[in-house]
């Protein structure tokens, strides 16, 4: 069973994940986990906290020379911020006596009912872990296991198409052509004039103290029919990256193919009709998005994400002191106006994760050798039936 446990405070020393499952034999590239961690601290419209950071990767268990053992995998990456919150963040000893508690929460955050479910007086207790600044485990996690699916032709990409009230409309067919451009982009996007229009939008938002989100795209090619299950609601693959997704911070809806469009059409404008060339099975379109019945039909598998805006204002809204009980306005932290082009990047790794889980179950995962052997032979059984 691949899985992964993380653990760390934004301002803390450090964020830690340890991850379980992973075969032995495989190639692991620190230059690839940093780069994904390179990609999710840029975007346009990102605040301070990413000119302090640089975030790269150690790993500390499960690998020798480049290639995995079959134990867990630790890595680490250090908060460098944290030099600057040692009285506020220390592991141990007393709380600073400089009035630094919080006590104002902040709309739209877990600061509220975190506080309340964990019985802190101190709001920071909550908004540190909560933070999306945890995502660069997630990140981290992902990117083993993008390097896992590669080995068997599976790519995971994301781009963004949509930010505050601007859509991305040009987007290239050519898939290289469009993961070219948006990873040319301050903002993530294919469409060169949207970026424009994106961009001056991020600009209004900071100027009034505001913030935006929008709506990315995850593609996943190259995924063999037959991952996931449909003989029970959690083994469902839709399901399960529905959910994953989810769990990102300020993520709020996901779309699967067609998404909420299916609900406007008729089925015959939905469902994806079967061929068969004589070699294997085509589809003319993919309204699915590449799964069925919870499974992978061998279509890409697309997604669409949506990202609420930012809950932390420079411009805050109403809240109430949780000490005093008066109206104030909420707590301000430092945060960023726009951050949906790095949460496309946490995005297409989260993906990447529950694809490697779908795909591990099917095919083993007590090393690299066996699970070749293993997806070989059921490549050539599909392709006979």
């Amino acid at each position: 069973m691949l899985r992964y446990l993380s653990g760390g405070e934004s301002h803390g020393p450090e964020l830690t994940v340890i991850v379980e499952g992973l075969p032995s034999n495989l190639n692991v590239s620190k230059e690839i986990i940093d780069e994904q961690l390179r990609k999710r601290q840029q975007g346009y419209g990102r605040g301070m906290r990413m000119k302090i950071e640089s975030d790269q990767v150690e790993v500390t268990s499960g690998v020798r020379f480049g290639r995995t053992l079959g134990s867990p995998v630790t890595m680490r990456v250090i908060n460098r911020d944290f030099s600057h919150w040692t009285d506020r963040m220390a592991v141990f000893g007393a709380p600073p006596e400089n009035g630094k508690e919080i006590h104002r929460p902040r709309p739209g955050h877990a600061d509220l009912a975190g506080a309340i479910k964990y019985d802190h007086r101190d709001v920071r207790n909550v908004l540190e872990r909560a933070s999306a600044r945890n995502t660069t485990t997630m990140v981290a996690a992902g990117a083993l296991a993008r390097q896992l699916l590669s080995e068997f032709g599976i790519r995971v990409t994301a781009h963004v198409v949509e930010i505050g009230t601007v859509r991305a409309t040009n987007i290239p067919s050519d898939w290289d052509e469009l993961v070219r451009l948006a990873d040319a982009s301050p903002v993530r996007t294919a469409d060169k004039d949207a970026e424009a229009a994106m961009m001056a939008l991020i600009d209004e938002a900071k100027a009034k103290g505001d913030t935006l989100g929008g709506v990315f795209e995850i593609v996943i090619e190259g995924c063999p029919i037959g991952l996931g299950s449909y003989v029970h609601p959690d083994r469902k693959l839709d399901g399960r990256l529905a959910g994953a997704l989810m769990s990102i911070q300020a993520i709020k809806g996901v779309e699967i193919g067609l998404g909420f469009e299916a609900a406007r059409r008729f089925g015959s404008n939905v469902h994806d009709p079967i061929l068969h060339d004589g070699t294997s099975y085509l589809r003319p379109s993919n309204g699915a998005g590449g799964l069925e019945g919870g499974v992978t039909n061998g279509q890409p598998v697309v997604l669409r994400v949506a990202m609420k805006p930012i809950s932390t204002l420079y411009k805050p809204l109403d809240s109430v002191d949780m000490v005093t009980k008066q109206a104030e306005p909420a707590a301000v932290e430092r945060s960023d106006y726009c951050a949906v082009p790095a949460a496309s990047v946490v995005g297409e790794n989260v993906a990447a994760w529950v694809i490697a889980q779908a795909f591990l179950e099917k095919f083993g995962n007590d090393s690299m050798e066996q699970i070749r052997d293993v997806f070989n032979a059921y490549q050539a059984r599909v392709r006979s039936r």
